[in-house]
C-alpha cells in the first residue's frame, strides 16, 4: 500500500478562510490586504485568532470579523469575558482592600479598581464607592500573570460618563449579543432612543445597565436588547422599524 504525499498547497487552500465565514481552530486567516498587512506589523489580531510566524491563525471557533482591514477577530459565543486593555466593562464592586476596590467583570480573577482612578480623587477626596455599587470603566491592564485592572477616567483624567451607575437595572447578556448590538450598522440602541427616554452602559464583558424613567419601560428596554440576540439583520430591522 502505497501513500499519496499531499500538496502543501492544496492544504493551504483547505485550511484557509475569509471575513464573514465561520472559521475552526487552525485555519488560515485570508483575508483581503490581510497578508500584506501583517509583513508591515500593521494588523490588530482580537479574540480569537493568534499570530504564528508570518500568519495568523483562528484559535476558536465562530466568524471572522474585521474592522477598517486592520483588526481582525473570531465573533464566537462565549460566557466567560477574557479581559482586553481598552474594553469598556461593567461591574459590581465586591470588596474594598486598602486603596483598591475588587470588582467583579466576568471574569477568571476579579478586577482592581484604585480609589484614585476617578476624576477629581485624591488622597483627601476619596470617591464614594460602596460594596454593591454598580461601576463602568475601562480595562488598562490585562495579564495572564497579573489581576485585571480598571480605571473610570480616560488619558485625560476625565471620567467621560464612567464611573459610579446609580440606581437603574443591571443584566447579564451574552458576549455575542453585546458585540452585535454595538456595531455601527446595528439600528437597535438609536431605535430605542427613539421609543424610550433612558441611559444605558453596555459592557464587553456581558453586563448591562439600564436606567429610564419608570419600571415599565426600564424592563420594556431590557427585553427589547435580550429579544435580540435570536434575531437575522431582517428579523430586527423590522423590529426596530415597528418600534418607531
Amino acid at each position: 500500500m502505497t501513500k499519496q504525499k499531499s500538496n502543501p498547497k492544496e492544504v493551504e487552500e483547505i485550511t484557509t478562510c475569509k471575513v464573514g465565514e465561520i472559521v475552526l481552530p487552525g485555519q488560515i486567516v485570508d483575508a483581503v490586504g490581510v497578508k500584506e498587512a501583517n509583513k508591515k506589523n500593521q494588523v490588530i489580531v482580537g479574540p480569537g485568532l493568534r499570530k504564528i510566524g508570518d500568519r495568523i491563525v483562528a484559535s476558536k471557533c465562530g466568524v471572522l470579523r474585521e474592522m477598517n482591514g486592520k483588526i481582525f477577530w473570531v465573533d464566537a459565543l462565549g460566557k466567560r469575558y477574557l479581559p482586553a486593555r481598552g474594553e469598556g466593562v461593567v461591574g459590581i464592586v465586591t470588596k474594598k482592600m486598602g486603596d483598591y476596590f475588587k470588582v467583579d467583570v466576568r471574569a477568571a480573577d476579579a478586577a482592581l479598581l484604585h480609589f484614585l482612578a476617578f476624576e477629581g480623587a485624591t488622597k483627601k477626596n476619596r470617591p464614594e464607592v460602596n460594596v454593591g455599587d454598580v461601576v463602568y470603566g475601562k480595562m488598562v491592564v490585562e495579564s495572564t500573570d497579573m489581576e485585571p485592572e480598571l480605571v473610570c477616567i480616560n488619558d485625560e483624567g476625565r471620567k467621560t460618563n464612567m464611573g459610579v451607575l446609580s440606581g437603574g437595572f443591571v443584566f447579564r447578556a451574552s458576549l455575542h449579543l453585546v458585540r452585535k448590538i454595538l456595531q455601527r450598522d446595528c439600528p437597535l440602541l438609536p431605535s430605542l432612543g427613539s421609543a424610550f427616554n433612558y441611559e444605558s452602559a453596555i459592557g464587553m464583558n456581558g453586563v448591562i445597565w439600564v436606567k429610564s424613567q419608570d419600571p415599565v419601560s426600564t424592563i420594556a428596554v431590557s427585553n427589547a436588547i435580550l429579544s435580540a440576540e435570536t434575531m437575522t439583520p431582517e428579523e430586527l430591522t423590522t423590529f426596530c422599524a415597528n418600534l418607531r
